[in-house]
């Protein structure tokens, strides 16, 4: 159970870097998308969600006797800061976003999936009703993203023929 343990709260610090990163991606990305209002909107929630997530995994590592990776935390942010600046002068920055964000959003589904199911293992029944909450936000923003792909890809192709800025 000692091994179990160790993946588990290894696990739980990857997802408190993994949403640290989320955090510095849309922030990154928010402050250029002027020109979609409808995606802006669902960011600011799906922000909103990943501060509490961001708490939340924070208290469930405290309470475990482990904190937070500070190094993965910081290898994260700096590599969310890049993806942010490289995509900084992409013309498809918008729809490179959208497609980098579902991606991203399918990992956290994938990474509270295996924390539950390690929680239920190790009997961490405080844990479980937390990592379902976050599973049921990244699911719903992932959902969001699909099925507002071909909104977003329409605005973008519609504003770039009209000669307007693709990312504002």
């Amino acid at each position: 159970m000692d091994d179990i343990r160790e993946h588990y709260l290894a696990w739980l610090r990857d997802a408190h870097a993994m949403e640290e990163q989320s955090l510095s991606m849309m922030r990154g990305m928010l402050s250029r998308l002027e020109g979609y209002p409808v995606l802006c909107a669902r960011m600011e929630k799906h922000m909103a969600e990943t501060e509490r997530q961001v708490g939340a995994l924070r208290k469930l590592l405290e309470g475990r006797d482990s904190g937070a990776s500070v190094v993965k935390d910081t290898l994260g942010k700096a590599t969310a800061l890049g993806q942010v600046f490289s995509g900084m002068f992409a013309d498809d920055e918008v729809i490179k976003g959208v497609m980098a964000g579902y991606t991203f959003e399918q990992m956290e589904v994938a990474a509270y999936k295996v924390l539950i199911s390690t929680a239920a293992v190790l009997e961490d029944t405080t844990a479980i009703p937390i990592l379902e909450e976050n599973l049921a936000e990244e699911q719903d923003m992932a959902d969001w993203l699909f099925d507002h792909m071909d909104q977003t890809t329409r605005i973008f192709l519609a504003r770039d023929e009209a000669g307007l800025p693709a990312r504002r």
